[in-house]
C-alpha cells in the first residue's frame, strides 16, 4: 500500500486510546486505565512528531527506532516541537508496557492505532500476516502543524530504519524552520 498522505494534508481525526504515564506505573504493580487523545482537540495548533512502528517490543523498533526518540527528547523540545508521539496497532496496556521499558515517562506518547485503521486512512498500514502480524502500522514519520502534514516518510523497508529515525526527524524539522 503507497503512502495517501501528503504534504500539506491534515490528518484524519482520531481517538487513539493510551494509558498516560504516572509514577505508581513505574515500579509494574499498576497496568493504568486506557484513555483516549482525541487528536482534533489535544494536537490543535501545536508542532507534533508521529513515529509509527509495526509493533512494540519487536527488535527493529525496540532495539534500532524508538530509543532514540525518548533520548533525544529535549532536542525536539528545543526545536518547537510540543508533542513526541510513537504510535503501533498493540493494545494500549503494551504500548504502557513498552513506554515505561524505555524510560519515556510522559515525555513521548505511546499511542495505540487500534487494528491499524488510522494508518489504513492515510495508505500507511502493512500487512504482516505472514509474520504471524496480521495488518500493521508501517514504519513511518509524520511531522505534523496544526493537524497537517509538514514531512512525511516511509520506510521502504518496514524491517529497517532509515529516513523514520529521531535524527531524520530532528533534520525535517530543521528544514521547516521551527523554533
Amino acid at each position: 500500500m503507497s503512502a495517501t498522505i501528503k504534504v500539506g494534508d491534515a490528518v484524519p481525526s482520531a481517538e487513539f486510546p493510551t494509558v498516560f504515564w504516572s509514577a505508581e506505573l513505574e515500579d509494574g504493580a499498576a497496568c493504568g486505565v486506557p484513555a483516549k487523545l482525541d487528536i482534533a482537540k489535544e494536537w490543535a495548533g501545536k508542532k507534533v512528531v508521529l513515529v509509527a512502528v509495526p509493533g512494540a517490543f519487536t527488535p527493529t523498533c525496540h532495539v534500532n527506532h524508538i530509543p532514540a526518540y525518548v533520548k533525544r527528547r529535549e532536542e525536539f523540545t528545543k526545536k518547537g516541537v510540543d508533542v513526541v508521539a510513537v504510535i503501533a496497532a498493540n493494545d494500549p496496556f503494551v504500548m504502557s508496557g513498552w513506554s515505561r521499558v524505555n524510560h519515556a515517562k510522559g515525555d513521548v506518547l505511546f499511542l495505540t492505532d487500534t487494528y491499524a485503521e488510522w494508518s489504513k486512512k492515510l495508505g500507511l498500514s502493512v500487512d504482516l500476516t505472514g509474520l504471524g502480524l496480521g495488518e500493521r502500522t508501517n514504519r513511518y514519520l509524520l511531522v505534523l502543524e496544526d493537524n497537517k502534514a509538514k514531512h512525511v516518510a516511509v520506510e521502504p523497508n518496514p524491517g529497517a530504519v532509515s529516513n523514520t529515525g529521531a535524527e531524520h526527524a530532528l533534520a525535517a524539522i530543521d528544514g521547516l524552520g521551527w523554533k
